[in-house]
């Protein structure tokens, strides 16, 4: 329900600033509406419209490209996980329990990222309760940090073991580099203040075809479907700026794909 909030309260300043309008352009006297203050709002409205168009698409690509990042950040980051498990298996029996821990540090990113999605199961993985969804925690920080310790710990007896041990500690480095591109990664390219200067821009807008047009019912059902327009696209930016949760999203699939690799 978070995301739905800034575009309703969106489509709420919309409408009152109309309303204002509406007020306003019932109080004009007829001296006031010659053709050359007509044609004045007429340019006025097209530069507002213009002005927030271009803003708005620009913020709606930008987020966009933000989205596809996290998307793609996260992808390198199940993969990464799933082949330094890979690494393990292939040095054999002696990293059972760093395999082990690694998959409950998997599992426990799972149902802390996607807490309303059904959580991983035939795997034990620390509670995840308090954890919050994004960032860093200490507790999967902790679990990671001592798989990488017992990486490193290896004690090879042959060359073959030498360099799956040295790929595997190569492997965890880049799980590491990952998995802070995905933490870095999420922070809104959204500033609260420049969220609400478009909102004032908008009711500037909005007040503005109120002043251009009286009241009618024709005049009111369009503007209510501009405003429902707008709102829409602000909706969206708002949602894909936070790349968890929401109606768009990054899907929990790469990461429960690396999971059940695994688990095999």
């Amino acid at each position: 329900m978070s995301h739905v909030w800034p575009p309703l309260l969106v489509f709420c300043v919309m409408l009152a600033a109309t309303g204002v309008g509406f007020y306003a352009n019932s109080k004009i006297a007829e001296r006031h509406r010659t053709t050359e203050s007509i044609e004045l709002i007429h340019l006025a409205i097209t530069l507002q419209v213009t002005f927030t168009a271009i803003v708005l698409g620009l913020l709606t690509s930008s987020v966009k490209l933000g989205f596809e990042t996290a998307y793609q950040a996260r992808g390198l980051y199940a993969g990464q996980l799933a082949q330094l498990d890979r690494c393990l298996r292939d040095y054999g029996p002696d990293s059972a329990a760093i395999r082990s821990e690694l998959r409950a540090y998997t599992a426990a990113v799972i149902a802390s990222t996607w807490p309303s999605e059904p959580p991983p199961q035939g795997v034990a993985y620390p509670s995840t309760k308090h954890m919050a969804q994004t960032g860093e925690n200490e507790t999967l920080a902790n679990i990671l940090n001592g798989v990488g310790l017992s990486v490193r710990a290896l004690q090879p007896a042959t060359p073959l073991h030498r360099a799956i041990a040295s790929a595997c500690v190569g492997d965890y480095g880049d799980v590491q580099r990952s998995r802070w591109a995905v933490i870095e990664g999420l922070h809104g390219a959204i500033a609260t203040p420049f969220y609400w200067v478009l909102v004032f821009w908008l009711s500037i807008m909005f007040g503005c075809f109120g002043l251009r047009a009286p009241p009618t019912r024709l005049n009111v059902i369009v503007i209510v479907m501009c405003a429902i327009s707008v709102s829409s696209a602000i909706f969206v930016i708002h949602d894909l700026d936070f790349p968890y949760g929401g109606l768009f999203g990054v899907p929990s699939e790469s990461m429960r794909n690396a999971l059940a690799d695994m688990m095999r």
